[in-house]
């Protein structure tokens, strides 16, 4: 019996269809999807995974670049309570290998295109793929192994099936905080209340135009501001990759309000647009806003008015995004700001106990944003949602105002442009090398991109010879590529804390270690 009480992001699609027949909902290069489009088009995808055997608790991985089909398939999966997996097309051979081993999806959809070498490898390291169906998704071939074929296969009927809104819909894997990635599980609660609550931030809306321009393996692109936009009836355009001359076009033909684009990408637009003079008047400066140096509107959203978009703000993937934004409650003394209404914040001991107004301690977080834990990692999740609170391994402090000040993370995070990496996953990495002994990992200050990464290395037996590019191009073929040491520093051993630890600090100080996220300046958490 369907429950009366109960919404998911498949029934999201389905009141669309009836209440925004006319409006688009998703734009990739020559594709347009009205409501009702896409909502057929989900309905045939959903049952023919239903056809393969995909139900309740079931995976989908996406390998492959941005893409339309990545709604569909979260669409699809929402109608049977399975969950989807956007991959990282940036990953090595072996990291994919191990996603498709942890995650175990029924289903692989796969994208040829300059990461189709990657996937044979990855797919020949496990002696063909797990046993899971595998789909090429950019071709226009006929064949039975291609997504459109198999979607054109599945019935356009709705089964309506009556679907948990806990269950988790979107699995994102983050960075290796233990020295290998966990697949965070976000519910439909999860979203749904990310997107009311972002859109409320945001001034987000049925009129809204949002270019996906980021990495949609990343929370970022989701909550500013694909699934607001999602929520709210409005336009998702979405483009493969960025390229700042294949964007201003694309922004003045869509009549974007919204786009997630970092800083250098935003400098080449103003640049290329004083020349091309494409009128951009729809588009507002949610992030980044001073960069854009008048070329477009001012944003006047409670999101850029109170600092979200400069950066005030704390969240993580675990807690769908943003947890703690300058948006709610106005600005005050703490650099993260104060928790939205889905979420209810605490600063813990080692204990569980409350802190003291101005007392450092761990950030933990309850509410609907807070997600469901890591896909296979029991251990890990007994031990994070300890004392009935999700610990987010992050330092803050409550100040006297009420606002949250984020004061740096108790595992050790670097910084590069909008990407985490633990040097705990690096480090693992250089230390597989048969010449290395040991390694550490620390950041270097880079102006434009945040922090370099540095590896301090300790060669072993067998070591003489190696070199720093040695070392480099180890962890080029093993690890995503912006993960790997930028220079490698060689010394006879590692300082020690007095708990025998390495000691970061140390190596900080002397080869110029520094702006860590939240330590050195202001921000968000990971």
């Amino acid at each position: 019996m369907t429950s009366t009480r109960r919404i998911t992001i498949g029934d999201t699609i389905r009141e669309h269809r009836r209440s925004l027949p006319g409006r688009t909902a998703l734009v990739d290069g020559p594709v347009r999807l009205t409501w009702p489009e896409f909502d057929e088009r989900t309905n045939r995808l959903a049952n023919a995974l239903r056809g393969v055997g995909v139900g309740p608790g079931d995976r989908i991985l996406w390998l492959g670049q941005n893409s339309f089909r990545v709604y569909e398939l979260l669409g699809a999966a929402a109608k049977l309570g399975a969950m989807v997996c956007p991959g990282y097309w940036r990953w090595a051979a072996p990291e994919m290998a191990f996603v498709v081993e942890d995650f175990d999806p029924r289903v692989v959809v796969w994208q040829d295109e300059e990461i189709g070498d990657t996937v044979r490898k990855a797919r020949a390291e496990l002696g063909g793929g797990q046993g899971a169906l595998w789909l090429r998704h950019d071709t226009v071939g006929e064949g039975e192994d291609t997504y459109e074929s198999f979607l054109a296969a599945g019935s356009a009927d709705d089964s309506g099936d009556d679907i948990d809104p806990d269950a988790a819909l979107l699995v994102i894997y983050t960075a290796a905080i233990t020295g290998r990635q966990c697949g965070s599980m976000l519910s439909h609660r999860n979203l749904l209340a990310m997107g009311v609550c972002a859109a409320w931030m945001g001034d987000i809306g049925h009129e809204t135009a949002f270019l996906n321009s980021g990495p949609m393996f990343h929370i970022g692109n989701y909550q500013f501001w694909g699934i607001p936009a999602f929520v709210h009836g409005g336009k998702n355009v979405v483009v493969r990759r960025v390229v700042a001359e294949e964007l201003l076009p694309l922004l003045a033909e869509e009549r974007c309000t919204h786009a997630y684009l970092m800083p250098p990408t935003i400098a080449q637009l103003v640049a290329l647009n004083k020349d091309a003079g494409h009128d951009l008047s729809a588009m507002r400066a949610s992030i980044a806003a001073p960069v854009w140096q008048g070329t477009i509107p001012t944003d006047t959203s409670r999101f850029t008015r109170n600092g979200g978009g400069e950066g005030k703000g704390y969240g993580q993937t675990e807690v769908t995004g943003f947890a703690v934004t300058g948006a709610f409650g106005g600005t005050g003394t703490g650099n993260a700001g104060r928790p939205g209404p889905f979420v209810t914040v605490r600063i813990l001991d080692g204990q569980g106990e409350e802190c003291a107004v101005g007392e450092a301690g761990e950030i933990c977080v309850r509410g609907d944003l807070v997600h469901l834990g890591y896909w296979n990692r029991p251990a890990v999740n007994e031990e994070r949602f300890r004392f009935g609170w999700w610990h987010t391994t992050d330092l803050g402090r409550r100040e006297p105002d009420g606002t949250i000040s984020f004061l740096g993370t108790t595992t050790r995070m670097l910084k590069s442009a909008a990407e985490n990496i633990f040097p705990a996953e690096v480090e693992n990495c250089i230390e597989s090398h048969p010449g290395v002994k040991e390694a550490a990992v620390i950041g270097v200050p880079n102006e434009r991109w945040a922090q370099d990464v540095k590896a301090v290395v300790v060669l072993g037996q067998g070591g003489d010879g190696v070199s720093a590019e040695e070392i480099i191009e180890h962890c080029r073929a093993r690890i995503a590529s912006y993960k790997k040491p930028k220079t490698v520093e060689f010394i006879d051993a590692l300082p020690r804390t007095a708990a025998f630890g390495k000691d970061y600090d140390a190596l900080d100080a002397r080869f110029g270690g520094g702006g860590y996220p939240g330590r050195d300046s202001l921000g968000a958490g990971r």
